[in-house]
């Protein structure tokens, strides 16, 4: 547990001085105090020893979390987890959070080093399935958002599409910004309905990604083409964060993704998961330090796109890997 509270105060403290040495020490600790990460080195031959670059880190597939309990520490400690979303017939992943108070004050420095105080905001969160679930992530941090908003005009929405578009015009005037978070499907449903009103002042929409079978697919760029349209804003805003991960990753338009100083994304090759590439699509490994009490080295099913600039694009699913409940439309 000491090396909980060791871990726990950098993430409070907001600043990572050397992300690369925090890296390799909780490479040491999770390949010693996470049992499934220490049996899939142990299945792939790797002694951690040997492994003194953070490039070297083998990184664990995202689907474990789907079949057993990735924690570095006692089990008696963790009796709180968030559930993936899925879809009906799949397997949902577990996250076990060792401090929710934690994940959502870290999701707010997150939030805030890119966006200013959310005290400066309005949140109208409209997620509909996801409140409509228990153990969604992204429910408990929208209402902490909220919460943390210290405004009576900020909330929940459902199917009231109407009553939402009306609070949206009645503020445009406010001087605060107004956040409008949302699941893809449904922006795109209040997106039909939004013509009807006029401007709705500083807004920022902000996808999660997501059409759960209501919709069929589309790419980004023609969601994107869609909700600037309805919402008369330049750009649509995104956030990339899975259930698996404490960090989020948030785009300001054009899909293109920057990691808060906790997280860093590799791009590897498709065809050989243990080789890197640069400027050519792969698949993506994320390093998010927030997971201490889990595993900080993820191997998700997402396929990206590192860019010249240092950040990242969302580019899709991987073909052989089942549709999450987030997912992130193909660009």
């Amino acid at each position: 547990m000491n090396s909980f509270k060791s871990f726990s105060e950098k993430i409070k403290s907001g600043q990572i001085n050397d992300f690369d040495a925090m890296a390799m020490d909780l490479f040491s600790y999770q390949s010693r105090h996470n049992k499934i990460y220490q049996r899939y080195l142990e299945v792939r031959g790797i002694h951690p020893k040997n492994i003194t670059e953070v490039k070297d880190i083998p990184f664990l597939p995202v689907s474990m979390f789907k079949t057993t309990k990735v924690i570095s520490g006692p089990e008696n400690v963790f009796d709180f987890w968030y559930s993936s979303s899925g879809t009906t017939g799949q397997e949902n992943s577990r996250h076990y959070v060792w401090s929710k108070a934690l994940y959502l004050d870290h999701c707010v420095n997150n939030f805030e080093s890119v966006y200013g105080s959310l005290e400066d905001f309005h949140v109208l969160a409209l997620l509909p399935s996801y409140l409509e679930r228990e153990g969604s992530s992204l429910v408990d941090m929208a209402a902490h958002f909220i919460e943390k908003s210290k405004s009576e005009q900020s909330g929940f929405y459902l199917y009231e599409h109407e009553a939402l578009l009306e609070k949206m015009e009645r503020l445009k005037n406010d001087r605060k910004k107004i956040l409008l978070l949302g699941v893809t499907f449904a922006l795109l449903d209040i997106a039909e309905i939004s013509a009807k009103h006029t401007e709705y002042g500083e807004l920022i929409v902000m996808e999660t990604g997501g059409m759960k079978g209501r919709r069929k697919e589309m790419i980004r760029a023609e969601v994107h083409k869609v909700l600037k349209a309805a919402f008369k804003v330049q750009y649509i805003h995104s956030e990339y964060g899975m259930t698996e991960l404490m960090s989020q990753a948030y785009s300001l338009g054009e899909g293109k993704f920057w990691c808060s100083s906790f997280m860093k994304v590799l791009i590897r090759d498709v065809y050989d998961p243990f080789a890197y590439t640069s400027g050519t699509t792969g698949a993506i490994n994320v390093i998010d330090l927030a997971n201490f009490h889990s595993c900080s080295f993820i191997e998700t099913e997402d396929l990206g796109l590192q860019n010249m600039d240092g950040s990242f694009t969302v580019l899709g699913r991987m073909d052989n890997s089942e549709t999450r409940g987030c997912n992130l439309m193909i660009n």
